[in-house]
């Protein structure tokens, strides 16, 4: 197929998902959204972007699966354990001086960011001061995150990844098993409020002392990225701390000036005057 019907193709189909359920992948970065497109027409067996449009404008029940192709959702309990070990030595000891503690979790996926956060504070005895406002723009996922419900298989990663990450306390601390599933502790559950937020449409949360968004700007174009990141500056209090992906950076943003880098290697900034 001609480049540039494919391309106006995917423009529809993306203007068509804003306009009838008010999902806004406009600003994707083209490559990776293009990839997982192509995904989601052999998922639905469709020979065409548009064949996959007109199903999603008429048939929208496929609408939710749709979005779970079009996003990324990949994470793991713990995942990058040096990162872990940077927040607990560069960031707990400053959030410890704070009466209560509101941390946003941006782009939680299926939950595992959020759990790990939970434990952490827990073991730094911050947890009961705190309320952890997890966000998503997939419906499924936050439905799993908020049932706290993970593949027993997947705790032996779990439980070596928050080893080395320095944790505190056993990992079996925190969830039972169900069946083949592990269940996190209720005592974590009641302290994260899972939410439906987009980055590219909704504003933003009451003030903050953490913002994390890890490994969800590097799909984003120019444009959305600092969108996202105005939203992140407006929401954290001053001298509140950000946490970025290993792959991104604020050195060429907008924003830049509004952060001091507190540790490179582990992507964590600081909001300045």
């Amino acid at each position: 197929m001609n480049a540039g019907i494919r391309d106006l193709e995917i423009e529809l189909l993306l203007e068509a998902l804003y306009r009838q359920y008010h999902y806004d992948f406009r600003r994707y970065a083209r490559a990776s959204l293009t990839r997982r497109i192509e995904q989601a027409l052999i998922h639905f067996q469709c020979s065409s972007v548009s064949m996959l449009q007109g199903r999603a404008l008429h048939e929208p029940e496929i609408v939710p699966r749709l979005v779970q192709l079009l996003t990324v959702q990949v994470s793991d309990m713990f995942r990058d354990p040096g990162y872990y070990r940077a927040l607990r030595a560069q960031v707990m000891p400053t959030l410890a001086t704070y009466p209560s503690l509101k941390i946003w979790i941006a782009g939680c996926s299926a939950g595992e960011e959020a759990y790990s956060l939970a434990i952490m504070l827990a073991e730094e005895g911050l947890l009961e001061r705190s309320l952890l406002y997890a966000t998503d723009i997939n419906t499924d996922s936050l439905r799993k995150a908020e049932a706290g419900v993970y593949d027993l298989g997947r705790m032996r990663q779990f439980t070596e990844n928050h080893r080395l990450a320095g944790g505190g306390s056993s990992l079996s601390d925190w969830y039972h098993a169900r069946g083949d599933g592990a269940v996190m502790a209720p005592q974590l559950r009641r302290h994260i409020t899972f939410s439906d937020h987009s980055l590219a449409t909704d504003q933003v949360f009451s003030e903050m002392q953490f913002v994390s968004c890890r490994n969800v700007l590097i799909y984003f174009d120019r444009e959305l990225q600092s969108r996202a990141l105005g939203l992140f500056r407006e929401a954290l209090c001053m001298r509140g701390f950000l946490a970025l992906g290993s792959q991104e950076s604020l050195r060429f943003s907008d924003h830049a000036e509004a952060f001091g880098e507190l540790d490179r290697e582990h992507r964590l900034y600081r909001k300045v005057a």
